[in-house]
């Protein structure tokens, strides 16, 4: 019998700042950001399913997301779109096939948005 799961637990981004990217997710996702750093330099965002841990230990250049590893669900894709222009975040992709965009984080982490 096989032991491993088939369930995703959480995703880790690396993150220069924990600190910032902790403050910048949070206003994102519109969660409290009460939650404490770990051992300096982790961060677990409250999530509903699987999770996300931001990470400063291990960020560099070369780590960041070049292309989205994952996404963040919406219920209405235009109404997020329109929401990450207003808050300034940098968007790389326009609605695509009426389903989809891509932005960054700041830094630099390229993740994409889906309906």
């Amino acid at each position: 019998m096989n032991s491993i799961l088939n369930e995703i637990g959480t995703v880790f981004i690396p993150v220069q700042n924990i600190h910032k990217a902790k403050a910048w997710y949070c206003d994102l996702l519109g969660v409290p950001a009460k939650g404490e750093v770990i051992a300096g330099h982790l961060y677990v965002l409250p999530m509903n399913g699987t999770g996300i841990v931001l990470d400063s230990k291990i960020y560099s250049e070369e780590n960041i997301y070049k292309w989205p590893a994952f996404h963040l669900n919406t219920k209405d894709i235009n109404a997020a779109y329109s929401f990450m222009k207003e808050k300034g975040i940098e968007l790389t992709t326009e609605i695509e096939n009426g389903h989809w965009f891509n932005f960054k984080d700041p830094d630099g982490n390229l993740l994409m948005i889906c309906q």
